[in-house]
């Protein structure tokens, strides 16, 4: 579905169970902020005079962006001021990094690594431990772990008396929010459900949490 303005230019935010892949420099703030109401609700509603419609928007949303305008932050050939960096990481506020569940750091790779063969975990095999790890959700709660509510969240979620320590003091060091405290629990569980086990542990806690930091 087209739509205009800042959500028809967001890459069709209104297509339902697909995957969105934007660039934060591709896209003003308000254009981004357009983003919060479906990654909560996985609706997206719209009012135009007197008629209101609600179309399904439920999505995985995969973004990335720069750590500065040039995009060596860090190096000696940055070239970016302080105050260039913190308005450039401005557009992003913070009720839309909350929504957002994993936030992972990518570094540049060394020609020497790029020339060396990687030991990795093949693709088949990842694959599998996902499809086992759904499989293990919906038989439990006959859904994934991201589409539960905060009354299913404290059945299904419950960590062990290490991982609710851990969590009480993420939350307390890092100053997260409800939605965070919550979201830290659903990937916690994912995180389990992938390592098979049924019991969300201290290292489950500390992993989700982990992706939680934000921009450094």
């Amino acid at each position: 579905m087209k739509s205009k303005g800042p959500l028809g230019r967001c890459r069709g935010i209104l297509e339902h169970r697909r995957n969105i892949g934007i660039s934060q420099s591709e896209f003003e703030r308000r254009v981004l902020e357009a983003l919060r109401e479906p990654l909560e609700t996985g609706h997206i509603r719209v009012a135009r005079a007197a008629r209101r419609a609600e179309f399904p928007a439920r999505f995985q949303l995969v973004a990335a962006m720069n750590p500065c305008p040039c995009g060596f932050l860090g190096e000696t050939r940055c070239r970016c001021t302080p105050e260039q960096v913190a308005r450039y990481r401005g557009k992003l506020s913070g009720p839309l990094l909350d929504r957002i569940d994993l936030m992972v750091e990518v570094p540049a790779v060394s020609e020497s690594e790029l020339s060396t063969r990687s030991d990795g975990e093949r693709s088949a095999v990842v694959q599998q431990r996902v499809i086992t790890a759904r499989e293990r959700q919906l038989a439990r709660q006959q859904k994934a772990n991201a589409l539960l509510t905060p009354d299913e969240i404290d059945l299904h979620c419950l960590p062990d008396c290490a991982g609710a320590a851990l969590l009480k003091q993420a939350m307390a060091r890092l100053d997260l929010s409800a939605r965070g405290y919550h979201r830290i629990l659903k990937v916690a569980r994912t995180i389990a459900d992938l390592a098979g086990e049924e019991i969300i542990r201290g290292p489950h806690i500390a992993e989700a949490v982990q992706y939680r930091r934000g921009l450094s």
